[in-house]
C-alpha cells in the first residue's frame, strides 16, 4: 500500500487524473499477479479439502475483484479532496465494492451448498438421511442467497446520498407508497419464511413420495418460491411453498419408505379361503417385490351376492408395493380361474313358474 501511495505522489505533480488512472491500473496488475500466486499456492493444499477446492473455483474471481475495489477505495480517499468528481467516484466505487462483496458471499454459499450435496448423494437405496440433508441445504442456501442479495441491494442504494433523500421524500410525501411496497413484497417474505420452515421442520424432502391434490408423485425440486412434484405420468405439478405449510397432504416416505398394500377380490361364497391364503403366501414368497414382513388374507366384507377377500402385504417402497399388488391380483385371479372357476362372482336369480290348467 505504501508503494502505491508513493507512486501516486510521484505522478500527482504532473496530472492528478493521470496519476489516478495509472495508480488504478498499477493496483489492478498487482492484485491480479498476487492473486495468481495465491491461487496456485492454495490449489496445492486444497486436494484433501473439497470445500476449499470449490471455494477457489467458485469465489476466487469475486474475491480478487473485492480486493481491487477495496484498494481503489483507499486510493480515492487519498486523492486531493478539492477535485469535485472524486466524491462521485468514491460513491460509484463503494457501490461496485458492495456488488462485488454480494457476489463473493453468494459464491461462498454456492460452494458450501455444492460441497454438501456432493458429500450426500441420493442414489443409494437407503437415502433418507441424504435426502434430509439435500433438502435443508438447497432451501437454506437459496434463502441465504436471497437475503444476501436483498441486503446488498439495500446497502448499494444507501451509498448515494441523493437516493437517500429521494427515498425520504417519498416516504414523507405519502405513506400509501410504503403500504403498496409492503403488500408487493409480502409474497417474497412469505415464501422466504415458508422455505425456512420447510428446511427446518422438513414436512417434505427431495424424492419424497407424496399425494398432493389427489395426485401421486415425487418431490423433484424445491425452489425459493415453489415445489415441483413429478407425477407418475411424467406431468409436473407446480405448488407454492406456502401451500405445504397451510394445507394437509400425504407423505409416504416421511420417516421410511416401507408401505402396506392390499388387493381386494370379490368371490363367490364357495371360494376356499384357506387354500387362497396359502396360495397368496406362496406367491408372495416367490415375488421379488415382497420384503418378507407381512402377508394376510381375510374376508373383510360380504353382500347377498359375494364376499370380499383382502390380501394385505408389505413392500420396501411405493414402487415395489404397486408392482406387488398388480402381480398378486393377476396371479390370484389366474389361480381361481384355473382351479376354482365356479368360485368367481355369480349373479343368482330364482324363478318361479306357475302352470294354469286350461279348460
Amino acid at each position: 500500500m505504501s508503494e502505491i501511495l508513493a507512486t501516486f505522489r510521484l505522478l500527482a505533480g504532473t496530472s492528478p487524473w493521470a496519476a489516478l488512472l495509472v495508480t488504478a491500473v498499477w493496483a489492478w496488475v498487482g492484485v491480479w499477479l498476487a492473486g495468481h500466486v495465491v491461487h496456485h499456492a492454495l490449489l496445492r493444499i486444497s486436494g484433501p479439502f473439497p470445500f476449499l477446492q470449490r471455494l477457489l473455483d467458485y469465489g476466487f474471481p469475486s474475491a480478487r475483484t473485492v480486493v481491487f475495489f477495496m484498494l481503489l477505495q483507499a486510493i480515492l480517499r487519498n486523492f486531493p479532496p478539492e477535485r469535485t468528481p472524486v466524491e462521485l467516484l468514491r460513491d460509484i466505487n463503494s457501490l461496485l465494492l458492495i456488488i462485488a462483496l454480494t457476489w463473493l458471499l453468494v459464491r461462498i454459499v454456492a460452494a458450501a451448498r455444492d460441497t454438501l450435496l456432493a458429500a450426500h448423494p441420493v442414489e443409494s437405496p437407503d437415502n433418507l438421511e441424504a435426502r434430509r440433508i439435500q433438502t435443508q441445504t438447497r432451501v437454506l442456501s437459496r434463502s441465504a442467497m436471497a437475503l444476501i442479495v436483498l441486503i446488498g441491494s439495500g446497502l448499494g442504494l444507501m451509498t448515494f446520498p441523493a437516493l437517500n433523500r429521494i427515498g425520504t421524500s417519498l416516504l414523507a410525501a405519502g405513506g400509501l407508497a410504503g403500504v403498496a411496497v409492503g403488500f408487493a413484497a409480502k409474497p417474497i417474505f412469505t415464501n422466504l419464511l415458508a422455505g425456512l420452515q420447510i428446511a427446518l421442520t422438513q414436512p417434505i424432502r427431495l424424492d419424497d413420495v407424496v399425494i398432493v391434490q389427489n395426485e401421486w408423485g415425487r418431490i423433484g425440486e424445491i425452489t425459493g418460491t415453489y415445489v415441483v412434484v413429478n407425477l407418475w405420468d411424467q406431468r409436473r405439478l407446480i405448488v407454492p411453498l406456502t401451500w405445504f405449510i397451510e394445507n394437509p397432504f400425504q407423505n409416504w416416505t416421511r420417516h421410511n419408505a416401507e408401505l402396506l398394500a392390499f388387493v381386494l377380490l370379490w368371490l363367490d361364497y364357495r371360494a376356499p379361503v384357506d387354500i387362497l391364503r396359502n396360495e397368496a403366501i406362496r406367491l408372495c414368497r416367490a415375488a421379488p417385490e415382497w420384503d418378507g414382513r407381512l402377508v394376510e388374507v381375510q374376508v373383510v366384507d360380504a353382500n347377498p351376492q359375494a364376499m370380499q377377500l383382502r390380501v394385505l402385504v408389505s413392500a420396501a417402497n411405493a414402487d415395489l408395493a404397486w408392482h406387488l399388488r398388480c402381480r398378486l391380483r393377476e396371479e390370484l385371479i389366474a389361480f381361481i380361474q384355473r382351479e376354482y372357476p365356479e368360485c368367481l362372482p355369480r349373479l343368482r336369480a330364482e324363478t318361479e313358474v306357475t302352470l294354469t290348467r286350461m279348460g
